[in-house]
């Protein structure tokens, strides 16, 4: 199978799926001489009920803001964005820190060690709002993307997944990367499942508790209280 020399990795740093993914494709990354670019896809849009304010009409918005942060990094480094990712996924899905509030992200920036200022200077440029809007209507319109993760390769073909949780790590982190470069050579499979028993919800419940701890919005699974 051929090795992909880049691969767009779309995601949103408020989804736990999307993180764990992230994990994966770090050390797939880090063994292999794979280029991975992140980008950026709004679940607050996709899902946007209509009559509600877009995203960027907000003056913070939770992924969103995260991704303006992130737009304006990339900018200077894209090696920044990658701290950034990282960082917040790790305050947010392993120790439950509301990073998805202005004061967590500020606080979770000066831990990574990024200019202090760096929220409120993506806050005050409204051109980041452009950036995350142009990466999140590209893989929409081009590739119809609806969730992360998504993955576009050099080919042109998208995938949305591996949904996978914990992240496989080491030489299972390369056999489903063989996996997902295998998926590559038949542009028309479309879809394979593994249905979720009440032992996976458990598991996933367990993996995504200090998320679940954390977070303040409702889903149609999690509901908040």
């Amino acid at each position: 199978m051929e090795q992909p020399a880049w691969v767009e990795f779309f995601f949103d740093p408020i989804c736990p799926w999307a993180y764990q993914t992230s994990l994966w494709m770090r050390d797939v990354r880090d063994r292999t001489d794979l280029d991975v670019r992140w980008r950026f896809f709004s679940l607050e849009e996709i899902n946007r009920v209509e009559g509600k304010k877009h995203p960027w009409e907000r003056p913070w918005s939770y992924g969103w803001s995260l991704m303006r942060v992130g737009a304006l990094l990339r900018r200077e480094e894209p090696a920044l964005l990658d701290r950034w990712y990282a960082a917040t996924g790790e305050a947010l899905f392993e120790q439950g820190e509301p990073v998805f509030l202005q004061e967590g992200a500020e606080r979770v920036a000066a831990e990574a060690g990024l200019p202090a200022d760096v929220v409120a200077r993506a806050l005050a440029d409204e051109t980041t709002h452009d950036d995350v809007r142009s990466d999140h209507d590209h893989v929409v319109s081009t590739y119809a993307g609806y969730g992360v993760p998504t993955l576009v390769f050099p080919t042109g073909q998208a995938i949305f997944g591996p949904v996978v949780v914990p992240a496989p790590r080491g030489d299972d982190a390369l056999a489903l990367w063989d996996v997902v470069r295998g998926w590559l050579q038949f542009p028309h499979l479309y879809e394979m499942r593994t249905p979720k028993r009440r032992a996976d919800h458990e598991h996933i419940a367990a993996a995504f508790e200090p998320y679940l701890r954390a977070r303040k919005w409702q889903t149609i699974q999690n509901p908040v209280e």
